[in-house]
């Protein structure tokens, strides 16, 4: 059985490749931030519109409340009253900051999921990266109503 804080395997993929895809932008005003800020703060961004930003801090509070459990390093992450990360730089590595990243986002999408449905999370992730590649049918959902509970 998979743990509840586990993240699916699926969505960890579509985090995966979100900050494999922000890591190759070429925006050179974002250069020196890290992968997984550039995906928050485009989600962030998008997603206070919708729910603004009291709205998108408590959803990426809960994120990384349920990312902390696999990644305890990242309880050195704030979140700031906007809903900005702040402190990911202070991961001990750059490989434990990238998985740290990927547990972050999956979490944070898996959220999304649970709360506005598949369809209109992928709808959401293509507007916010009309770019990136990515299909309404991709499975993501796999209980993971259950999981976040």
């Amino acid at each position: 059985m998979i743990s509840r804080t586990t993240a699916n395997p699926e969505i960890r993929e579509l985090a995966q490749r979100l900050l494999t895809h922000e890591a190759t932008a070429n925006d050179p005003s974002e250069v020196t931030m890290l992968p997984v800020m550039r995906v928050s703060e485009k989600l962030r961004r998008a997603l206070s519109t919708l729910a603004g930003s009291s709205g998108f801090r408590s959803l990426l509070t809960r994120a990384l409340s349920l990312a902390k459990v696999e990644v305890p390093a990242l309880s050195a992450v704030q979140i700031k009253p906007d809903g900005s990360l702040e402190g990911l730089n202070l991961l001990a590595d750059q490989h434990h900051s990238a998985e740290a990243g990927v547990i972050l986002i999956a979490k944070l999408l898996g959220l999304l999921i649970v709360f506005i449905g598949q369809s209109l999370t992928l709808k959401f992730v293509r507007d916010v990266w009309p770019d990136f590649p990515v299909a309404d049918t991709e499975p993501l959902e796999k209980n993971d109503h259950e999981r976040a509970r």
